[in-house]
């Protein structure tokens, strides 16, 4: 069957066209001729949302079975998500590939930890002679990107600190770069980046450390953020779970709270890219791409630019189509304008995925 997308159709930030089809599975904005059976769908088209930092497979306790990853990709479809980034899971998902009505994956590899440095069961814990090796093993085993666990709570310490020596670290995304991977790393703390920026990171999630310093190098250097400020909003909860045996982390996390949109502002201010991600997955539900959005515009992004930055830019940023002609249609379709109502995000009408209504 054909689609009639009747239009608005978001093809880009400034590009609106007024309608468009889709025709064996792709979307062309030439009207074919001699068609029976078509379907008109009314409504504002956006290219399938992204979530830059999710993690299908992954529950509380480590891996899950294929039903209950099957349940959260669903989530994530269903609340307009067509493609993620999935920042590290220890569960096999390759199956999903080959599911035409569930959302495009582009994998991580499991997350690298140092050893005791991470939440059980989700990482390989490995020591720093190690981690060369681990990283150009998930380099191999992921779709572009290797993923690390860059500061933890040091038990010793009592509070937030590096995981890796910076030189390993340096040698480590060498590595990850000669294998044709870009590196991404766990970073709440302020420390942790410094030492990501001098090797020559890719992307930082959550770096709600971010300092004046750190903010200038990342901008120079062309370094990506994906902050989960909806993680980050469970921070005071952490804080207080840990706050008898480690006061000075749980202050550390409250603080870090407090000036989260004040940190992703200076961000945005500097130029640097930021990318919606809401660290689904763990102890998070799927499905949470349009409440992140609406949190990038506490930190003062334009509704516009909080759109691109889960549209748009996001799939430019991981070399992914959006409503181009000829592309696949992974597609969502609203009853209003998102550009106006952001809230509107986390209700989609019709969900289209290569080609395919599937929600």
């Amino acid at each position: 069957m054909t689609l009639h997308l009747t239009g608005p159709v978001l093809v880009g930030p400034h590009d609106v066209r007024p309608e468009a089809w889709v025709l064996d599975g792709r979307i062309t904005y030439t009207a074919p001729a001699g068609l029976q059976d078509v379907a008109t769908v009314d409504g504002w088209v956006l290219p399938g949302l992204v979530d830059a930092h999710c993690h299908v497979g992954l529950g509380p306790n480590g891996a899950v079975d294929a039903a209950a990853s099957e349940d959260q990709a669903r989530a994530d479809r269903d609340a307009g998500t067509l493609l993620i980034r999935d920042a590290g899971s220890p569960a096999e998902t390759r199956w999903i590939d080959e599911r035409a009505d569930l959302p495009r994956i582009i994998r991580a590899g499991r997350h690298i930890a140092r050893t005791r440095r991470y939440l059980r069961n989700y990482a390989w814990e490995v020591e720093p002679p190690a981690l060369v090796d681990q990283v150009r093993q998930e380099a191999r085993a992921g779709d572009g990107w290797v993923k690390l666990v860059g500061d933890w709570i040091d038990r010793d310490t009592g509070d937030l600190a590096p995981c890796w020596p910076r030189d390993v670290l340096a040698d480590a995304i060498a590595a990850a770069h000669e294998e044709g991977a870009r590196v991404t790393a766990h970073c709440f703390g302020e420390e942790s980046l410094y030492d990501f920026a001098a090797a020559g990171t890719d992307c930082i999630e959550h770096a709600c450390g971010l300092q004046d310093a750190t903010i200038a190098s990342f901008a120079a250097q062309g370094i990506a953020i994906v902050p989960t400020l909806v993680n980050i909003e469970t921070f005071p909860q952490i804080a207080e779970r840990a706050r008898a045996k480690f006061p000075d982390y749980a202050r550390h996390m409250v603080s870090l709270h407090q000036r989260r949109y004040e940190t992703v502002a200076a961000a945005r201010e500097a130029g640097i890219a930021v990318y919606v991600g809401t660290d689904a997955g763990g102890s998070l539900p799927h499905g949470l791409a349009a409440a992140e959005v609406v949190h990038l515009t506490r930190a003062g992004f334009t509704a516009h630019e909080a759109l691109a930055a889960a549209c748009w830019d996001a799939r430019a940023w991981l070399g992914r189509p959006g409503l181009e002609e000829g592309a696949e249609a992974d597609l969502v379709v609203y009853p209003e304008d998102p550009r106006t109502d952001l809230a509107v995000l986390g209700h989609p009408r019709v969900v289209v995925l290569r080609g395919r209504t599937v929600a």
